[in-house]
């Protein structure tokens, strides 16, 4: 994330085959058939990048994450360590877990999805790689899952869309507002979590300082799932069963914006 980790908005198939074809028809169909959305499938074809913020190592090595990057409408730092609980739950552990539980029922439905790091030992990547890791996979959709670090009287979450930058993203921030109105409908019905009582409006906050926003070239937004520094949306984030229940929304939304 672009933000000091411990402050508000820390953001920081199978073959087929039919006999009466003629032996050249048997792959094309086959292809065409395992990539065709279905009611059990309804992803099939897309591909989601999931961005969980932050990384375990992150802490470690300021020498990395303090490097600046081009996020380009300014130079920030690689990365942050990100915030935690008052009892020290980290957010990166938070939004690893929630992460790996919304690829899972991702892939359930067909989508082809990609996470940013691959566990929550190491350091990074920067801000503007994790974007470029989307914009290369010809992301139909793109979101970065973090925890907010805000004054503990504030809670609820809100979700993070760009801002337009003249020159470079006019194009997708429309797309991007509707992934994020879609994410923000279902997280919000699926878990029952209000909006922001703190940040944004009626849970949407537009931002144009975060090089995961800024470097996007296909449709992206954040989500600050809660504010961990407050103890109602801190329980719900240690809980197993409300991240759960967060994947599941997320999924939903995607579902809603890519069918």
């Amino acid at each position: 994330m672009a933000v000091a980790g411990l402050v508000s908005a820390c953001g920081s198939g199978g073959d087929s085959s039919a006999s009466a074809a003629p032996p050249s028809a048997a792959p094309t169909s086959a292809a065409a058939s395992s990539a065709a959305p279905t009611p059990q499938a309804p992803l099939a074809g897309k591909t989601i990048v999931i961005d969980p913020g932050h990384n375990g190592g992150n802490a470690s090595h300021p020498e990395i994450i303090n490097k600046k990057v081009n996020v380009i409408n300014a130079m920030k730092p690689c990365n942050t360590t990100g915030t935690a609980t008052n009892d020290n739950y980290p957010e990166h552990a938070f939004t690893w877990d929630v992460s790996l539980r919304l690829a899972k029922i991702l892939r359930a439905k067909g989508a082809k999805v990609i996470l940013t790091r691959k566990n929550d030992k190491g350091v990074g990547p920067c801000v503007d790689e994790r974007a470029k890791i989307a914009n290369r996979a010809h992301a139909d959709a793109s979101l970065a899952i973090h925890g907010d670090g805000a004054p503990a009287s504030g809670h609820g979450f809100h979700i993070i869309e760009p801002a337009v930058i003249k020159g470079h993203n006019e194009k997708v921030v429309p797309e991007s507002k509707r992934l994020g109105m879609d994410l923000r409908n279902a997280f919000h019905q699926g878990t029952g979590i209000p909006y922001s009582t703190y940040l944004g409006k009626n849970g949407i906050d537009v931002r144009s300082d975060l090089g995961g926003l800024n470097v996007a070239t296909v449709p992206a937004v954040f989500i600050e799932a809660g504010n961990m520094r407050n103890a109602g949306d801190a329980a719900k984030m240690k809980s197993s069963a409300g991240r759960q229940k967060m994947a599941e929304a997320l999924a939903q939304g995607f579902v809603k914006f890519l069918t």
